[in-house]
């Protein structure tokens, strides 16, 4: 039996149907949030367990056979940054520590590139230096830190680094892209779209956190970066996207000195759901090394960023009249637009 905290969301649901599709057929769902219990396979058990509540959480394991925690549940930027830490860092911390007082030898931590900040050599390895930018990158370095403190202690605690994932039911600021390239809009990209942001399709993280959570201790039991290994620049995979969706949609430039200054004056007005470190990095290089994954876990990716945004735009159209405009703060809604849908009237 495996327990996915963070369950309700966007990796939580692939996670869990990718383990079933495995054969791991009893799955524990622990979130704060509502499930949408139809999507997920047959025999789930769903949990409203905070992470941040030890006992709520020992209340929810106890007594079962687990073999691997897979810890994804996380408050994301657009949240208050108490929360963010509160989530990010104690909720990790009491999963770990009810994870080792109720003899569960694996929890594999979910993390983020973000723990890189904004470096200006590229291609990111394990071992670069962690720099946070904002309290979301500082939360999960944080997160690590006390991961390895459990790690040290003897717990098997994998720690994956994935890229921005989209995939099959992937809206939040995707959304507003997707909205965008059907409506057949020009689609302005910050700076001049020659850098390479390198994504990752949600199946490709699943696969690896599946071989984090299966894999043999001695060597699961690392830090791992996860991207896509077919990746263009932003330009040219935006322009796939275009070119797909074979409307009137194209790629437009823009210059990032006035556009960022711009947006960061829009979020603090509230205008625009956009955080600092979309906008941020936007125009930058953003890309890290997988060859450890892949020569120790032999794990491959199957899917380039241009095949891992048309297959979330697909599904966007075939699903989006079931889809509500949401606050933006998870990834399984459709954000409001803001002042960002009044440029897309003028850009059309």
């Amino acid at each position: 039996m495996i327990v996915i905290t963070g369950g309700a969301g966007f990796l939580g649901y692939h996670v869990a149907n990718y383990f079933a599709q495995k054969g791991e057929g009893d799955c524990v769902l622990l979130d704060i949030a509502a499930f949408e219990e139809s999507e997920y396979p047959e025999g789930t058990i769903f949990v409203d367990a905070d992470v941040r509540d030890a006992q709520a959480v020992r209340d929810a394991l106890e007594n079962r056979d687990i073999s691997c925690i897979i810890h994804a549940a996380a408050a994301l930027p657009l949240w208050k940054s108490e929360d963010i830490f509160s989530v990010n860092v104690a909720g990790t911390r009491t999963v770990l520590t009810v994870a080792q007082e109720l003899g569960i030898p694996r929890v594999v931590y979910i993390s983020s590139t973000a723990v890189y900040g904004v470096p200006k050599v590229h291609p990111l390895y394990e071992d670069h230096k962690l720099v946070g930018v904002g309290p979301y990158g500082e939360s999960k370095i944080e997160a690590e830190q006390v991961c390895e403190k459990f790690r040290a202690q003897g717990l098997c605690v994998p720690i994956i680094r994935p890229k921005t994932f989209i995939g099959t039911a992937r809206l939040g600021v995707f959304q507003i892209l997707y909205d965008w390239v059907e409506s057949g809009c020009r689609i302005p990209i910050i700076g001049n779209g020659n850098n390479h942001y390198q994504l990752l399709e949600v199946e490709d993280l699943c696969a690896a956190i599946w071989l984090c959570a299966t894999k043999p201790p001695d060597k699961v039991n690392d830090t791992y970066n996860v991207g896509a290994e077919e990746y263009d620049t932003v330009a040219e995979d935006v322009g796939a996207l275009c070119d797909y969706a074979g409307n009137s949609a194209r790629v437009m430039t823009t210059p990032a000195w006035l556009v960022k200054p711009a947006l960061a004056v829009l979020e603090v007005l509230h205008l625009s759901p956009l955080y600092k470190w979309v906008y941020g990095t936007a125009d930058t290089d953003s890309y890290v090394a997988v060859d450890k994954i892949k020569e120790v876990l032999g794990w491959r990716a199957q899917h380039s960023n241009a095949e891992a945004l048309i297959r979330s735009y697909q599904w966007y159209l075939d699903h989006k009249t079931e889809s509500d405009s949401g606050t933006g703060v998870t990834h399984r809604v459709a954000w409001r637009q803001g002042i960002l849908g009044l440029f897309k009237r003028i850009l059309k």
